[in-house]
């Protein structure tokens, strides 16, 4: 489908801990061996298409050839400048609207759930808890959607395991054809929904990482422009894909060379303040970074198994599963601990890193120890929080999500949907939780 772009003045200004704006894989679940909570610490050699490694399987090599990865797929003119931690530099002026908040109270706020079963996803307001919309994201209904990630105008790009990418807008107002898009998960409208911004098909046997860039905010229009969607998908090789956020045309194709894709290829991804992209192999195999700027490829061994992956506040990257691996990029060198975490993780932006189990599982991201545990209703396989401060968790066997308030223990249930496997960044507050967006 074309391009459809917004007119209204909406937007978002987003800093960490705060929100400012304007306007299949089944039951796969890491199983590594915990170490007591105490860090270890283990250097690694940057390369780029360089280094080794040894998966769960005992298939090792090197990136060189055999990389390794195994385990069971369950225009104006205004630039703002953004100081982490503090309020916008700049007195943004935009009406209202955004997608994380604004002044106050969020104009709007969503996690986008995807619904594998039905090859859906669904928009769920995080403080009504009411399902808004739910749309169809392959042509043929048969995508098995998985990862999702909301850029800072809050508007959502899915992925679809079986191959695919799709993006929807969050509020009518922006949709090409608003009188034909869908009001709940009782009213799912034909392919396309009128809020599909577009689709871009993909043939690759296995599609999981999706992944907004920041984009450059524009006071002129209220919007963050120029965003980028990071994919990445796997046949015999692994490639790292960047399409044009507006559009969905496929800007690069970056091949990872070296790195075993083990049918799953990449299997997480985020980025970080800089735009680019970070991804993680399921099991123990490989991290990997591609820059935005140069489209330069490194790769690092992982240290521990790992499921899910983020970046947190401070630029560190973590794989997590049984045990958490954090990653320091300018060291180059991995940290782990266990925790007792499974599925997905995303850290709230005042220092700790929650992961889906159940209980829920929150980690110190300086210390690496277990500060606080919540008894769930049923196992959660995915993290994501919102811009209220509450933590998500979609329960995937028990087509429900749960809306957990960490400091009162509260927790809220949504009903009604069809294998909800999600664990990446559902919300947009990991996006905005990096650091200074571009500009």
């Amino acid at each position: 489908m074309g391009m459809h772009s917004s007119m209204g003045r909406l937007c978002v200004a987003v800093v960490p801990a705060l929100a400012l704006a304007c306007g299949g894989d089944g039951d796969g679940r890491g199983d590594g061996e915990g170490d007591g909570g105490i860090p270890t610490t283990i250097t690694a050699a940057s390369n780029t298409d360089s280094a080794t490694g040894q998966d769960e399987d005992s298939n090792s090599g090197t990136t060189n050839g055999t990389g390794n990865n195994s385990g069971v797929d369950s225009s104006g003119d205004g630039d703002v400048k953004f100081d982490l931690g503090t309020q916008p530099d700049a007195n943004v002026g935009c009406g209202g609207g955004g997608g994380g908040g604004g002044g106050g109270a969020p104009d709007f706020s969503y996690i986008w759930i995807a619904n594998s079963n039905s090859g859906s996803i669904s928009k769920v307001d995080t403080q009504t808890l009411i399902e808004e919309g739910r749309y169809v994201v392959r042509p043929d209904s048969n995508g098995n959607p998985s990862r999702t990630s909301v850029n800072l105008n809050g508007d959502v790009a899915v992925a679809n395991r079986s191959g695919g990418v799709t993006k929807i807008y969050a509020i009518p107002e922006r949709c090409d054809n608003p009188a034909n898009t869908s009001t709940g998960a009782g009213d799912v409208k034909a392919w396309p929904d009128g809020c599909i911004a577009w689709h871009t098909p993909f043939a690759y046997a296995s599609q999981r990482p999706v992944q907004w860039t920041q984009g450059t905010f524009n006071t002129g229009t209220c919007r963050y422009e120029d965003t980028k969607v990071w994919t990445s998908g796997a046949n015999g090789s692994i490639d790292v894909v960047l399409m044009d956020g507006e559009t969905g045309v496929v800007e690069a194709t970056v091949p990872i060379p070296g790195v075993n894709p083990n049918f799953y290829g990449i299997y997480g991804g985020a980025v970080d303040s800089d735009g680019n992209f970070w991804g993680s192999q399921l099991s123990q195999g490989y991290l990997v970074r591609v820059r935005l700027s140069d489209l330069s490829v490194s790769t690092w061994p992982m240290a521990t198994s790992g499921y899910g992956m983020t970046v947190d506040s401070l630029g560190q990257v973590w794989t997590c599963s049984s045990n958490v691996g954090r990653f320091d990029p300018i060291t180059e060198t991995w940290q782990t601990a266990y925790a007792g975490g499974s599925g997905g993780c995303m850290e709230d932006g005042m220092g700790t890193l929650w992961l889906a189990n159940d209980p829920m599982v929150g980690v110190d991201i300086n210390t690496m120890a277990v500060v606080q545990t919540i008894d769930l209703p049923s196992y959660v396989h995915g993290i994501s929080i919102d811009f209220q401060g509450n933590v998500w968790g979609p329960a995937i066997y028990n087509n429900e999500a749960y809306r957990v308030n960490p400091v009162t223990g509260q927790i809220d249930t949504v009903t009604g949907f069809n294998l909800p496997y999600t664990y990446s960044d559902m919300t947009g507050f990991a996006l905005s939780n990096v650091g200074n967006p571009i500009g």
